[in-house]
């Protein structure tokens, strides 16, 4: 079956595969959830040496994937694009390592914000990494790049990052596999030095890693994923097209009365020498670009001579959300499509809400109930489907950030003389970030109360199961410096709301770090288990 019918996710989870993937870890987040799910399926079905594992966030996730490159196999970590700053401490020092086994980052971001706090681009971490990127514009591309990374990582010693976006990982395409590779194994690194970050040997490291920037630069020239077309009879403009970009100025050339110039960028560094023989044979050129204005910016730079650019920086390519083959026709000069038009009448709203029996509704129930009495409380609270407790009916917290936020928020506002101030957190959330903000409280018996509301499993990103089971989370808590005493377990249900309420209220009075586990499993898992 050379042919397969596969998400984009899938398409680059079987280019690890076909490379001799030994090993893959990563933490869950939509759009990156199904890769290391296909491998674990995969791995189940066709390969049990096959390891694919889920990690408690994505910092221990790629330091379980270098240690495996030092061990000299080849290793794959997957996030999602706000995932990469939580590993990125580990993910720019790694470029100054003398990677063994291929080691590539499988970075999935999300444009439009379909289940993100933002839009970042991860083609900046690269760059800020010094090391090679790699963008598909398609299936196969996600097929053969992944596959190529490996290959790359080993070359130059370098970690190689594939970047992908929503509309790609969530999309169904055909791709064609080329003949599996065998596992490698290159043996435990033999130059110790090359894997410590002292700074005596850092510095050195650091200077190699910019003498080899031109090898980097050659090989982005010479890649075919960088292809430039020039169309000499036609000198106007020109155009630049980096991912899905590229896909959607090709949608649109037939309705254009002429064929302008275009490169395509899937490969950076950026192609200078590219870009500049494109400048040379266009009066303007036009950036259409999936994510951040990042070649856009770059192109006044590379260039010697002076050329207007237009791209998101000016408006002529919407700067915020997906891309479309509609939304980027006005930068080609084209009308907008001819559309039908639905009726004035006004549709009501319909914001999401948590499912029908979540316990996560009992539990901000109780809690509401609990704080209804007080002239002054703050509810702060975290990354989760239990966000969805921001909206009415419910209304129940008032902050999010990003992930493990809420305990670290809680204590400050705490310490700036708020009264009453409540936590909220998931378990795989508590797990992932929310440990050393409970440690951090501990440390000085902070005047507020935590709540993980633990429903046994990751549930927004598609139920995966938790790093440690419900039991062990009170061992951990305990194990932070939380008093026995204030530390509670309630079972939410709806039956047990007055109960529960008088609980949360008894530890929000208490002044000093009182925790609160509210247990009752997601309603998916209930099902699962039947």
């Amino acid at each position: 079956m050379n042919d397969l019918l596969v998400l984009g996710d899938e398409a680059l989870a079987l280019g690890a595969i076909d490379a001799g993937l030994s090993v893959a870890y990563g933490y869950p987040g939509t759009p990156s959830t199904e890769i290391i799910e296909y491998l674990q399926k995969y791995s189940q079905e066709h390969d049990p040496d096959l390891i694919a594992r889920w990690c408690a966030n994505e910092k221990t996730s790629y330091e379980g994937a270098v240690g495996v490159s030092y061990a000299g196999k080849r290793a794959l970590v997957t996030m999602k694009h706000v995932g990469l700053n939580v590993a990125a401490d580990a993910f720019v020092n790694s470029a100054l390592l003398e990677i063994n086994g291929g080691l590539v980052a499988a970075v999935c971001d999300d444009p439009g914000m379909h289940s993100s706090q933002n839009e970042q681009d991860s083609r900046f971490y690269a760059d800020f990494a010094g090391i090679i990127c790699l963008e598909p514009k398609n299936h196969q591309e996600a097929y053969d790049m992944t596959r190529e990374a490996f290959a790359i990582s080993e070359k130059f010693k370098i970690p190689v990052l594939v970047k992908l976006v929503t509309r790609l990982s969530h999309s169904r395409a055909v791709i064609k596999r080329a003949e599996p590779l065998k596992k490698t194994d290159n043996g435990k690194a033999s130059d110790r030095l090359g894997w410590m970050a002292l700074p005596s040997l850092s510095r050195k490291n650091w200077q190699s890693l910019l003498e080899q920037q031109k090898y980097f630069k050659e090989y982005s020239e010479k890649s075919s994923f960088n292809s430039l077309i020039l169309h000499k009879d036609f000198r106007e403009y020109g155009v630049i097209t980096t991912g899905l970009g590229g896909n959607y100025f090709r949608e649109n050339i037939s309705d254009l009365d002429y064929v302008p110039s275009q490169l395509h960028i899937g490969v950076y560094p950026v192609p200078e020498e590219k870009i500049k023989k494109l400048a040379s044979a266009v009066k303007k050129i036009i950036v259409i670009e999936e994510g951040y204005p990042f070649v856009e910016r770059m192109i006044t730079s590379i260039l010697s001579i002076s050329l207007p650019v237009h791209g998101k920086l000016d408006g002529t390519v919407p700067p915020s959300g997906e891309l479309t083959p509609d939304n980027v026709r006005p930068a080609l000069g084209l009308a907008k499509r001819a559309s039908q038009k639905f009726s004035d009448e006004t549709l009501p709203g319909r914001p999401p809400q948590l499912c029908q029996g979540c316990p996560h509704t009992d539990t901000f129930t109780a809690l509401n109930n609990a704080v209804a009495h007080l002239s002054e409380h703050i509810v702060t609270s975290d990354i989760g489907c239990y966000a969805l407790g921001a909206l009415p009916p419910l209304s129940a917290i008032e902050t999010l950030l990003c992930m493990g936020a809420s305990v670290g928020m809680a204590r400050g506002a705490s310490e700036a003389g708020r009264k009453n101030v409540v936590a909220t957190i998931g378990d795989s959330t508590f797990l992932h970030s929310g440990i050393t903000g409970l440690i951090d409280a501990a440390s000085t018996n902070t005047d507020m109360t935590l709540i993980i509301m633990d429903n046994s499993t990751t549930a927004m990103t598609g139920m995966q199961d938790t790093i440690v089971s419900s039991p062990r989370i009170k061992e951990i808590v305990l194990a932070c410096g939380v008093s026995p005493d204030h530390l509670k377990e309630i079972k939410v249900l709806p039956k047990n709301d007055k109960e529960n309420t008088e609980i949360i209220k008894q530890e929000i009075s208490y002044h000093g770090l009182s925790v609160i586990i509210a247990l009752r499993e997601c309603i998916h898992i209930i099902g699962k288990k039947k």
